[in-house]
């Protein structure tokens, strides 16, 4: 692969810590959420991975909807759920669900033009295999 971006952020204390970016645009506490026995409060790694997830899959959802010149109503919007639990094998492991919505087009279309932006979208190809990614349309 040859590189065209890459950045570095460093995070001290774990989940009841702080993360903060080279750059310095990234630099706030992160806390365990109240569902994992944590006080909540702040942000968390599974939301960050949420945020990431969702904008990414959105410009390579753009990036195939435009190839296929396609004119969505309005902007498309891609929501990211993503869940934590315990694996069979002792540690924890990531589920994510995307919902997809491409204002003013056809469903199956739409169905067509999700499944060629996960080829596409560099974190469903990070994922892909390790662990579950739903995709949804609506």
């Amino acid at each position: 692969m040859k590189t065209q971006y890459q950045t570095t952020v460093s995070a001290t204390g774990g989940r009841n810590g702080h993360v903060k970016s080279e750059d310095g645009f990234v630099d706030f506490d992160v806390l365990m959420p109240k569902e994992l026995g944590g006080k909540g409060g702040a942000t968390n790694p599974e939301q960050l991975f949420a945020a990431g997830y969702a904008a990414c899959f959105d410009s390579a959802l753009n990036l195939v909807i435009g190839k296929a010149k396609v004119k969505p109503e309005a902007e498309t919007i891609v929501k990211a759920t993503v869940g934590i639990g315990p694996n069979d094998a002792g540690g924890f492991q990531l589920a994510v669900k995307l919902s997809v919505e491409i204002p003013g087009v056809e469903k199956e279309k739409a169905q067509e033009l999700v499944e060629q932006a996960h080829q596409v979208c560099p974190y469903s190809n990070a994922t892909r295999g390790n662990i579950d990614v739903e995709l949804e349309v609506i």
